[in-house]
């Protein structure tokens, strides 16, 4: 893939760990900053995409985990194609709520395929994109539940999961930070939300500096 103009940020982590309200405040801090910024989301962000979130999110559905993962991909293939790459290439700073490694943990873990299978299916759906920085929201499972039924609402099919489920993706999220140490860097996400944006701005400081000093 070319190197692009514009950076990649991607947020991830269980359901209830602050990711939507982080990719929030980072929107505001980096637009202060004078950084052309394009907040994002997966599955979505695009009309096709939506569609599929709308699917796959339907609790009513019994979804075998093949079609699961390349529900997913599909989704993310739509949004790289349409969105994504364009605005990359632009130099537009993306915050991506979801990327390729909730596939990895979600389905390659939690849903037992493997890390290598779904990965190989994402690298035709992202073209080859990699996220610059990714920030891993680390929440215990109580809590984010806790914070699921605060938020209220019918709850998708995902957050429907046993605890066993989402123990495995707890697991694969650890496994792929301790990987991947130069992009991961993992935050405590039973801080306050203002306290995780001033970590999670530390955590982007090297990347940030950069563009000021190229």
């Amino acid at each position: 893939m070319p190197d692009r103009r514009g950076r990649l940020i991607t947020i991830e982590g269980l359901d209830g760990s602050g990711k939507t309200t982080l990719v929030s405040g980072l929107e505001s801090a980096l637009a202060e900053r004078g950084l052309p910024v394009l907040r994002l989301r997966e599955p979505g962000g695009v009309e096709v995409s939506e569609r599929i979130r709308a699917l796959v999110a339907d609790p009513s559905l019994t979804v075998h985990p093949h079609t699961e993962a390349l529900l997913f991909a599909a989704a993310r293939a739509q949004l790289c194609a349409e969105v994504l790459l364009p605005a990359l290439d632009d130099g537009r700073w993306v915050l991506l709520d979801r990327f390729v490694d909730s596939s990895l943990a979600y389905q390659g873990g939690g849903r037992g395929l493997g890390l290598e299978a779904v990965a190989r299916i994402n690298e035709l759906a992202t073209q080859g994109c990699r996220p610059d920085r990714t920030l891993l929201l680390r929440v215990s499972r109580s809590t984010g539940r806790r914070r699921l039924d605060d938020r209220g609402g019918e709850r998708d099919r995902m957050e429907l999961e046993q605890d066993a489920f989402f123990s495995r993706v707890e697991s694969a999220y650890d496994a792929l930070a301790t990987g991947e140490p130069e992009r991961f860097r993992t935050l405590d996400a039973h801080k306050d939300a203002s306290a995780v944006l001033v970590d999670a701005l530390d955590a982007l400081a090297d990347i940030l500096q950069d563009r000021v000093t190229s």
